[in-house]
């Protein structure tokens, strides 16, 4: 199936990692009728299930929950929130990810019949991998070993004990006061997620920075309406205070808190791969740099997910691990579609997306028109008491293609879907416009907002 150079292969696909990229090319792998291992050095799931997604939504979902208790929208429906068991929760967290753990990586392994050997992978050469030492050679080799926060260059953060969205999860207390750095998906879902809890929180940094501006205005008032006060400056610098850490701004402001948690990006993942010796090759941020084929520099290895420096959803990891996997086995050659890619930041109300910005539009030369849709016309907001938000549409000015869906909203991700399919369908505004929605559903919005390309005018509530 792969390629096999000079030495006899003892499996044809090794993959180094065991996350959604992983799993995913080993499965396709294994369907196409190939060989496959894993090696991972750690725990078994890579970041989506033990430090990312999973961990993280299921501790937002509980802080939300709290939040609606404590500022219930129905003033005859009395509600009420107490303290907050942070250990608890953490423990439900843990139990959650075990289980999920063993659900959908062990098991679906020892289903598929391939192997995960624990150990460090490393490459000897360029067509030999080993593992703890052991020489393990295959006919194509594929890095999926994921990403991990990255510590940013800020003066004075070794000297203070500071935060990852990782090391935030496993804490057992609700801090105080906390200062976050950045504003991207993490900083805002981790600020909410303590505020939500009890904590007096501080974001440095943008605020949404690549979200559509009008969903990011509206995100800085509900910030506002949940006590986290927002500096949209750089940090500069951090230094150790009496009670915690001060954070000091590009305009000097400093800003005091029990603990300071960084949130500015991530990086690659390759510690120990010895990438320079197989001729992989890496960008400057350290992502290995891959073909649409995902093949590296070396065309005997390929990589994906979050260590190539695509998109940081387990789903990209997943589809990119699957054209990966049949690419190298010589089994197809295949590339991923990223039209329509959905994002959704699980800040409440969401900050969902599908498609192109407006800004990503003009960039490739594209005429568009928006429309903007104020929570406020959706009938499915009014009877929530929840108009915090709006709806925005980009579409082609020339044929009407339906080219993003952005939406700040309760259930915005849950929108997502329909609009994926929508864009990749090349349907236009008005097809969206005519086509059914279930009235009193937040998707319904879709259609209302489509209607706005041929009329301005107020509607009634289902017309």
């Amino acid at each position: 199936m792969s390629q096999n150079g000079e030495h006899a292969h003892e499996i044809d696909l090794a993959v180094v990692g065991s996350g959604g990229a992983a799993m995913a090319a080993a499965i396709a792998a294994r369907q196409a009728g190939a060989s496959a291992v894993l090696v991972e050095h750690g725990v078994l799931g890579g970041t989506c299930v033990n430090v990312g997604c999973v961990p993280s939504k299921t501790l937002l979902a509980a802080a939300g929950a709290r939040r609606e208790a404590a500022n219930g929208r129905f003033p005859g429906a009395s509600t009420s929130a107490g303290g907050v068991d942070l250990g608890a929760l953490v423990a439900q967290k843990d139990e959650l990810v075990d289980q999920l753990r063993h659900a959908k990586y062990a098991d679906v392994a020892a289903a598929y019949g391939f192997e995960v050997l624990s150990g460090q992978g490393s490459f000897i050469d360029d067509h030999t991998l080993s593992v703890d030492g052991q020489p393990l050679r295959a006919g194509a080799y594929l890095v999926a070993t994921g990403a991990e926060p990255a510590r940013p260059d800020l003066p004075g953060l070794d000297g203070v004990d500071w935060l990852t969205s990782t090391t935030a999860m496993e804490l057992t207390a609700v801090p105080r006061s906390l200062v976050v750095v950045g504003g991207g998906y993490v900083g805002m879902e981790q600020a909410q997620l303590f505020a939500h809890l009890g904590a007096e929180v501080t974001v440095v940094g943008r605020l949404a920075p690549r979200a559509e501006p009008e969903l990011a205005n509206l995100l800085r008032g509900v910030f506002a309406d949940d006590g986290i006060a927002v500096l949209e400056e750089r940090a500069i610098g951090v230094e150790p205070a009496p009670d915690g850490v001060v954070v000091v701004t590009a305009s000097g402001r400093r800003v005091q808190a029990e603990r300071v948690l960084v949130a500015t990006g991530r990086h690659a993942t390759t510690d120990g791969l010895n990438l320079p010796v197989a001729g992989v090759g890496t960008d400057e941020r350290g992502f290995v740099v891959v073909d649409d084929a995902q093949r590296t520099t070396n065309p005997r290895v390929y990589a994906a997910g979050d260590v190539t420096g695509a998109p940081q959803y387990v789903y990209v990891a997943a589809a990119t691990g699957r054209v990966a996997a049949l690419n190298a086995l010589g089994a197809s050659e295949g590339r991923v579609d990223y039209r329509g890619l959905p994002a959704v930041v699980f800040t409440r109300p969401q900050l969902a997306s599908a498609g192109l910005t407006e800004a990503q539009a003009l960039r490739r030369g594209i005429t568009c028109e928006c429309r903007v849709l104020d929570l406020a016309d959706v009938p499915r907001a009014l009877v929530q008491h929840e108009t915090r938000g709006a709806v925005k549409l980009v579409a082609d000015a020339r044929t009407g293609a339906l080219l993003g869906v952005h939406a700040l909203a309760d259930g915005a991700g849950e929108m997502m879907l329909a609009a994926t399919y929508a864009i990749k369908a090349g349907m236009t505004v008005d097809d969206v416009a005519d086509t059914w929605a279930p009235y009193l559903t937040m998707a319904e919005s879709l259609r209302i907002a489509a209607g706005l390309f041929r009329n301005q005018m107020p509607t009634s509530c289902c017309a």
